[in-house]
């Protein structure tokens, strides 16, 4: 194995080899997750004309008065007379304001008299949301890059989109290899696990956004990774391996990609878990070696795989990194740096940070199990005090 390098310089290295993914219509119903292609501008006023805040009547602003009820305005039914001195317009939340309407007031704060209804002085503008009040018309509402959320699909749907330009999603063939790997429900053979891996990076891959093209569980053979690997980087935009990428006499995937031209970027990184990660492309396709250890293959997915997806969807492959400050100490690694699996918890003015129970070894998947991120415990002697704060990969 080469030089190892830094967490920092590999991610560096897999995002330069990024290419960004063309944009495709994408209906708003589909939308959720989906990043954005293109900035979203507003062609009208949120709203669109000056609306009630309340279930109440429409007036002239004034004085306390007896006023004459001539009509109604409802959400999408607008009175059909305008308001003059002496009258009031029964008006429900949302309806537009009648013409000649200066204030609305809450019903509760009225009377019905005769013939009408009684109101107290109210100001102008009382309880009236104006035109553009949210959104002004040629605003722009959403960002490329954007990544979106409920909250982005009801802005887009109040400004009249019914589609979106979105970044295609990235197309991944996943690869197991093992020849001890046990589909789940199946009877254990003497030395068989259970596959844990393909269904712990599946999950990875469709919260990273992406597509799964290909899913297969190879065999411990050099050809039939060759010939896995040969249809993978045919039919994806990321290939992703699990296993077979160390030095071991049954470790063939360094190997089969090089004999399929693929160039490598790098080969071992310094950290643990995951040093053994492999990374290369062949022409925009891009493909990662990850360990075979269940911890390792989530720890390097995060942290150089879900940059790859993000950067190809045109979104910012940092945005799951912050700070925090450590709530116990942790022992640092003499040489390399670390990925300790943390929860997270709401500090005054920061996150803090406490490792999840057990052990943190590569093979003790059930250290994932609640942990909201991976820590970045730097290398040295000794242990990092409770009270460091530390860069952390949001989970």
């Amino acid at each position: 194995m080469a030089d190892l390098i830094a967490i920092a310089e590999a991610r560096r290295r897999v995002v330069d080899a990024v290419r960004p993914l063309p944009a495709e219509p994408v209906a708003l119903v589909d939308g959720l997750g989906r990043v954005l292609a293109e900035d979203v501008r507003s062609g009208i006023d949120v709203p669109p004309f000056d609306s009630s805040a309340m279930d109440g009547y429409a007036v002239i602003a004034g004085p306390a008065a007896e006023l004459e009820v001539v009509a109604e305005a409802r959400a999408g039914h607008p009175a059909q007379v305008a308001l003059g001195p002496g009258a009031a317009i029964e008006i429900s939340t949302g309806a537009a304001v009648p013409e000649g309407a200066t204030a609305v007031i809450p019903v509760e704060r009225t009377e019905p008299v005769e013939g009408g209804v009684r109101v107290p002085a109210t100001e102008p503008g009382a309880n009236i949301r104006r035109a553009g009040e949210d959104i002004g018309a040629g605003a722009v509402v959403l960002h490329s890059g954007d990544t979106l959320s409920a909250a982005a699909l009801g802005v887009a749907a109040s400004v009249g989109r019914a589609e979106l330009a979105c970044a295609r999603r990235p197309r991944v063939a996943l690869l197991v290899t093992g020849d001890e790997l046990t589909e789940p429900g199946l009877p254990l053979p003497p030395g068989g696990i259970y596959s844990s891996n393909a269904f712990a990076l599946m999950a990875q891959v469709e919260r990273a956004g992406a597509e799964l093209a290909v899913k297969e569980h190879v065999p411990d053979s050099a050809d039939a990774t060759r010939a896995a690997l040969a249809g993978a980087l045919d039919a994806a935009d990321v290939v992703v391996v699990s296993g077979g990428v160390s030095v071991g006499p049954h470790d063939h995937v360094k190997a089969a990609f090089a004999d399929l031209g693929a160039e490598e970027r790098f080969w071992g990184v310094s950290l643990r878990p995951g040093k053994p990660v492999w990374f290369g492309t062949r022409g925009d396709t891009l493909a990662f070696g990850l360990p075979g250890n269940p911890v390792s293959a989530m720890v390097t997915f995060q942290l150089f795989v879900r940059p790859a997806l993000a950067a190809l969807q045109g979104a910012d492959p940092s945005a799951t990194r912050t700070s925090a400050v450590l709530e116990q100490p942790v022992a640092r690694n003499r040489r390399r740096e670390q990925a300790v699996r943390v929860r997270l918890r709401a500090g005054d003015g920061a996150w803090g940070a406490s490792p999840t129970k057990g052990a943190q070894g590569s093979h003790v998947l059930t250290s994932m199990l609640g942990a909201d991120a991976l820590a970045l415990i730097a290398p040295g002697e000794g242990e990092a005090p409770a009270g460091e704060r530390v860069e952390v990969e949001l989970l």
